[in-house]
């Protein structure tokens, strides 16, 4: 019976395996990504990138079809140029950041889709929005394998500034010039991520293997490393139980993904030992003796 729900899927079938791996190695690069977004309080400026880079995929699609190098190059242009001109529009003009990114994400949104339906069909639409998990092929493997690698050394190279900034920016300032050169590499990893998760999820859920580990472990865990790594083994756990009910019940593997990331991100809301209801519920003692 456990083999049948769970294993034989991957057994049987080459195209479910590439679905496991893409979707783990997603969930390996997007989760500490994901948690520094939510630290930063910038956890909507994932969500505003990933509709950003639509325009750039879909240019690539109008020039050269579902090829993925062109879509991809098309998605990281344009979503480095949405990040630059949002920073320049808050800096010259009397915007702030979030509001100048909004404005250019929403633009953004509604040009990608209408490119795109120049010359494609809904089910073309519907593949760059949603995503294929189950149509991964080697060179999308590829592409997401090295955007997780690379997003796992600049991490390593960039932790410390990135931890200060979110504990303490006045005192990063104050001791050090790394805080500037780092957020640019960070919001970097994001788009690189948004569009890896973009040849899986498609633009509409990229962010959201990024953001729900993401606030599902800060509702159990506060401590930084803690949170990276419930961060991402439940991305992967999503991915893995989203993949098994997607193929014994039919509905998009996408969607399905991200309503199991969902679903503990509910159950954490309720259950969390770091601020879940249940537990702000339950009398503390203040005093003991």
């Amino acid at each position: 019976m456990l083999y049948d729900l769970v294993l034989a899927p991957f057994v049987e079938f080459d195209f479910m395996r590439r679905a496991l791996v893409g979707t783990l190695a997603l969930a390996l690069g997007a989760g500490p990504v994901g948690v520094f977004l939510m630290l930063r309080r910038m956890s909507l400026t994932g969500d505003a990138m990933a509709h950003a880079v639509l325009p750039g995929a879909a240019v690539g699609y109008l020039l050269y079809g579902l090829w993925l190098p062109a879509m991809t190059l098309g998605g990281l242009i344009v979503g480095f140029a949405v990040a630059l001109l949002s920073g320049l529009v808050a800096r010259v003009t009397a915007l702030r950041e979030d509001a100048s990114l909004a404005g250019f994400y929403l633009i953004s949104l509604a040009l990608g889709v209408t490119l795109v339906s120049l010359r494609g069909s809904n089910v073309d639409l519907l593949h760059v929005l949603f995503g294929s998990v189950l149509a991964l092929d080697d060179a999308a493997l590829i592409l997401i394998a090295g955007i997780t690698t690379v997003t796992l050394v600049a991490l390593a190279l960039i932790y410390r500034p990135l931890v200060l900034e979110c504990v303490d920016p006045t005192f990063l300032a104050s001791v050090s010039r790394a805080g500037g050169p780092s957020h640019l590499i960070f919001l970097a990893l994001v788009v690189l991520n948004l569009v890896g998760g973009f040849q899986a999820l498609g633009t509409l859920l990229a962010v959201g293997l990024m953001m729900l580990p993401a606030t599902s472990a800060r509702l159990w865990t506060s401590e930084i490393t803690g949170l990276i790594v419930l961060a991402t083994l439940i991305g992967m756990l999503s991915g893995l139980v989203g993949i098994i009910i997607s193929y014994h019940t039919s509905l998009p593997t996408g969607p399905c993904i991200i309503l199991v990331a969902g679903g503990v991100h509910i159950a954490s809301l309720v259950f969390g030992r770091a601020g879940g209801l249940i537990w702000r519920l339950i009398p503390q003692r203040h005093l003991t003796a």
